[in-house]
């Protein structure tokens, strides 16, 4: 599998959110690594854990600039938000009751999950607090 690249097709154009990505598709590939060098599971597990939490604090911080800024489609975004959330978590759960580490399918999820938020809601949310900001 090969690495995230963080370049201007990621980028929502407001510095604060983009650090944040760009974090998080560090985790990513660190995410990436340890799966495709077949690093200890419990290892795997806390790189995961890592990844879910600070994705976590990152929503939270957009949507305390959605609510700093009135941006109207914050409850859309919220609950893209906590979709994404629970889908992680539930690969996360799965893993865990079913003993078994991350494949290369999940990784692809992750990936998929991960660029699509950013590419999607991110993109409307970083024009508007472009105008906005």
């Amino acid at each position: 599998m090969k690495d995230l690249i963080w370049d201007q097709s990621l980028s929502v154009q407001v510095q604060e959110i983009d650090d944040d990505h760009r974090k998080l598709v560090d985790l990513f590939n660190i995410l990436n690594h340890a799966v495709a060098e077949g690093d200890a599971k419990n290892y795997i597990e806390a790189v995961l854990e890592e990844l879910i939490c600070c994705t976590v604090w990152h929503f939270r911080h957009e949507e305390r600039l959605m609510l700093k800024y009135g941006y109207e489609g914050l409850v859309e975004h919220r609950t893209e938000h906590q979709e994404l959330i629970d889908s992680a978590r539930a690969l996360q759960q799965k893993l865990l009751r079913e003993n078994k580490t991350i494949s290369g399918e999940n990784i692809e999820f992750l990936e998929y999950w991960l660029t699509g938020h950013i590419l999607g809601a991110d993109m409307q949310l970083g024009t508007y607090l472009g105008e906005e900001m």
